[in-house]
């Protein structure tokens, strides 16, 4: 194996952080997603992001395990690394960590080599498979996935089984030439963003086991998987569907859905793994049984990525 390289060094913003005291999710992506142009750096492709480029990386998907907070001022460095490689794609590994080496959160992206304007996949060149191999890594146990598979999907997400299945909306928006790439391609980390900004929508001020807690009421997500279908660009709009399909009294899972409410397909799914937080003890809350009950009887049969 080779070694994992410093792509990303940083701190928390205050503004970058949410209701509950500590890094948004969709912060998180973003900071992967500088992390991801240092590493095209190291691979040879330094100018991958930029309007001139020729050739680009597209994620495809994404694993992300969110392990310890990250509140306003915590510094925090992230490596990157070569998991496997193929002809178009690679799955790389990104480690955040605090000041003490301890994982902050990581995040397995799956992406494509294209066309930098057309998003056309085509072959690796040589001298990147060569760097590759230097910067190949393994998965540490704590950065492996947990609750939440990574095996093929094949979305059947749209408007109309969204509707059919009951799916609450829990945002609805358009897209600006603010929120797009230099290639005019919605950035990656306004998928997480969109998905953050609609949990309120869908807790409805609510969250399991709130009673039990008061004012305490917090949640915090500790494990996501997000698959990029498609990629809007200004002027679209995006709809997000979203519906809890599972969990016990510690673990809820959620799945989202972001479409096109125009033409009713897919920009892209997600599936998270979920808690109730109390934000006193910054502990995990189990639920009474009655307000499992209670969140159990939410659960959508057959809600899937």
């Amino acid at each position: 194996m080779g070694e994992a390289v410093e792509v990303w060094r940083g701190s928390v913003a205050a503004w970058e952080c949410d209701a509950m005291g500590h890094l948004n999710v969709g912060f998180y992506v973003a900071k992967a997603m500088e992390g991801l142009a240092g590493f095209a750096a190291e691979l040879g492709m330094a100018r991958a992001f930029a309007p001139d480029a020729r050739a680009t990386l597209i994620v495809r998907e994404e694993h992300i395990r969110f392990l310890r907070e990250a509140r306003p001022h915590a510094a925090l460095t992230m490596t990157g690394g070569v998991v496997e490689v193929s002809e178009t794609d690679a799955r790389l590994l990104f480690l955040m960590r605090h000041r003490t080496g301890e994982l902050a959160a990581s995040f397995q992206m799956v992406v494509t080599h294209v066309t930098a304007r057309e998003g056309r996949p085509f072959p690796w060149p040589a001298r990147v498979l060569e760097r590759a191999k230097a910067l190949s890594v393994e998965v540490p146990g704590e950065a492996a996935p947990r609750s939440l598979g990574l095996g093929p999907v094949q979305s059947r997400a749209s408007l109309a089984r969204a509707n059919e299945l009951g799916l609450g909306r829990t945002a609805l928006g358009a897209i600006g030439a603010e929120d797009c790439d230099v290639f005019g391609r919605m950035r990656t980390e306004l998928m997480m963003a969109r998905i953050s900004a609609g949990i309120p929508h869908f807790f409805n001020g609510r969250r399991p086991g709130a009673d039990d807690l008061g004012g305490r009421a917090g949640g915090a997500a500790l494990e996501y998987r997000l698959i990029h279908l498609d990629w809007p660009r200004a002027g679209d709009r995006v709809e997000l569907r979203s519906g809890a399909s599972g969990g016990d009294a510690r673990f809820r899972r959620l799945t989202h859905w972001l479409l096109d409410p125009d033409s009713g397909r897919a920009w892209g799914v997600a599936e998270a793994i979920a808690v109730s937080f109390d934000l006193e003890t910054r502990k995990i809350v189990t639920l009474s049984d009655e307000a499992l009950a209670e969140a159990d009887a939410a659960v959508i049969a057959g809600l899937t990525l």
